[in-house]
This record gives C-alpha cells, sequence and structure tokens, in this order.
C-alpha cells in the first residue's frame, strides 16, 4: 500500500468525483482510477460505491477514511516536527563530560565560545566516565570531555576518534585551613586522617584509589564519607570534616585566601591530562566551529 493512494481516496471522497479528484491529485483520469483501485485489492473490499451520479463511499470507505485522514494528519504533524528538529539539531552541538569537568574546563570555555554560539546552543551531558564514551561511540554526542590517566582505560577506536589534549590538573589533597594557614587535618599528624573518598565509579575515585595503592608514602586514613561528588566534598573540606582529593584547578583560589590547605607533601598529588575526543568524521558547521575555537586556544 502506497501513502498516496490515502491522499488520492480522501480527495475523492471530498470531490465525490473521479474526474475532479484526478485534476486535484494532478494525474490522469485512468491512472487515479488505477490507484483507487489497487487500494481496494489491499483492503480486499470495494471502497466506493461505482455507478451514475456522485460518487459514494461503501461502509468499508467511510470506516477507512476516518482512519486515513487520521493518519495523514499524523503523517504531516510528524514530518514537521521532524523539520523543526532537524533545525534545532544543525544548530546545537552535544558534549559529554563528568560533572567536575563541567564545573571547572568547561565553565572556562564558554566564555571564550560565546561569539561562536551565537546562532546554537551547546547541549552539556554530565555522565561517568564509561557512559560518556559509550554516548560518543553511539554517535549521540559530538564530543566527549575525560580525564586521561594510565589508570583509566578510554577504549575508543583510533580509526574513528581522535582526540586532543587540553589541560592538565592535578588532584591535591586538601583539608580546611587553621587560623595560621595550615591544614587542620594534615598527613603529618600521627593519628589516621578523616578521609573523604570518592565512589568506586566515578574516574577521579579511580585515580586516588590506584594513588594510594602504589604510593610507598600513602598516609593513614579513615575513610569517613564516600560520596559520588566532588562538589558535595569540596564543601565538606570547607566544614573541617576531612581531607578530599580534589582537583587543583576547583581549590587554587581557595588555598592561595587561606581557606583550605594542602595536607600532604606534593608526592600526594595525583596528576592527569583531561582530553577532548571526536569522531574523525566531519561533524556539522557548528560543531567543527567550536572545535576550532576549543583546540586553537
Amino acid at each position: 500500500m502506497q501513502l498516496k493512494w490515502l491522499d488520492d481516496f480522501i480527495t475523492l471522497a471530498q470531490e465525490r468525483s473521479f474526474t475532479r479528484a484526478a485534476e486535484l491529485r494532478h494525474v490522469t483520469h485512468p491512472a487515479f482510477g488505477r490507484r483507487i483501485r489497487a487500494l481496494e485489492a489491499w483492503a480486499g473490499t470495494p471502497l466506493v460505491e461505482r455507478g451514475g451520479g456522485p460518487v459514494t463511499l461503501t461502509p468499508a470507505g467511510a470506516s477507512l477514511l476516518e482512519t486515513a485522514a487520521q493518519l495523514v494528519r499524523n503523517l504531516d504533524q510528524t514530518h514537521e516536527e521532524l523539520q523543526s528538529l532537524a533545525g534545532r539539531h544543525g544548530r546545537t552541538v552535544t558534549l559529554t563530560t563528568g560533572r567536575t569537568l563541567a564545573r571547572t574546563v568547561v565553565a572556562d570555555w564558554l566564555v571564550h565560545l560565546r561569539p561562536v554560539l551565537q546562532d546554537g546552543e551547546l547541549r552539556i551531558l554530565t555522565r561517568a566516565l564509561a557512559d560518556t564514551v559509550a554516548l560518543l561511540e553511539r554517535g549521540e554526542a559530538d564530543f566527549s570531555l575525560v580525564y586521561h590517566h594510565p589508570a583509566l582505560a578510554v577504549a575508543l577506536d583510533a580509526r574513528q576518534f581522535t582526540h586532543v589534549t587540553l589541560a592538565a590538573d592535578r588532584l591535591v589533597p586538601v583539608s580546611r585551613a587553621t587560623a595560621e594557614g595550615r591544614a587542620l587535618h594534615s598527613f603529618a599528624q600521627a593519628q589516621p586522617v578523616p578521609y573523604l573518598a570518592y565512589a568506586p565509579q566515578l574516574a577521579l575515585g579511580r585515580l586516588v584509589e590506584d594513588h594510594l595503592a602504589h604510593n610507598p608514602h600513602a598516609p593513614r586514613l579513615q575513610r569517613l564519607v564516600e560520596c559520588d561528588s566532588a562538589d558535595a566534598h569540596y564543601e565538606y573540606v570547607q566544614k573541617g570534616l576531612g581531607v578530599a582529593w580534589l582537583p587543583w584547578s576547583m581549590v587554587h583560589a581557595d588555598c592561595k585566601i587561606g581557606r583550605l590547605a594542602p595536607a600532604g607533601s606534593p608526592r600526594m598529588e595525583v596528576h592527569f591530562d583531561v582530553r577532548l575526543y571526536r569522531p574523525k568524521r566531519h561533524l556539522g558547521p557548528l560543531a567543527e566551529a567550536v572545535w576550532q575555537a576549543v583546540t586553537l586556544r
């Protein structure tokens, strides 16, 4: 069954004339008649009463008319929605990343991307590392911004995806500072230090746990809290609850003014890179403009 047959049938029911309906459908009278007969063959029953005078519908034809009209309206509406959606997609760039990177690196980007995004929108999806990569692989995102470190495996096919290293950062164990500017909780103290741990599914959590497992100078820690949010740990540290490994990009201003202080020496820090991944295929104009603006900074 062809959809144009339904339009033919609706026009015939409205005009009640094969000749007039054929004219409106821009086909010859014989061709129009063949299309109506083809629809009847598909339905398995006559749809119009043939004889002299205006065309009338059979009971089967009347039943089909209601369904056909609704179907055509739904298809027209869906087509309009798809066209609108395609237009919005052309003006939207989707980036997947983690919540902490969205707060730090991406926040810095947005200031510089405003001229590029004047006629578009950056859609930011925050997910765990594995989900971030999966969205890129499935073509549901244009870019993926992730941490890079030997302890974090990003299994993207190098034949299909490329990347650029955009930043270097480090996780620093920090504590609330005393009035003298020293760490309230320090690794130099004799007793175990209250430790604010990341949930194991977080990339930051895997980095810290790998670091502690392989560092011969790892301090004695007492796990106090496990949380899947670096932002939450930032607040807990400021309240003096313990020590958390936080990105230096997040806490350097607080350390500079003496609100926070490193809890240990630099050998307790975890260094990592930040990489932006994309497909090697050509993206849309706005996505390519974003890539150029970000990578050429």
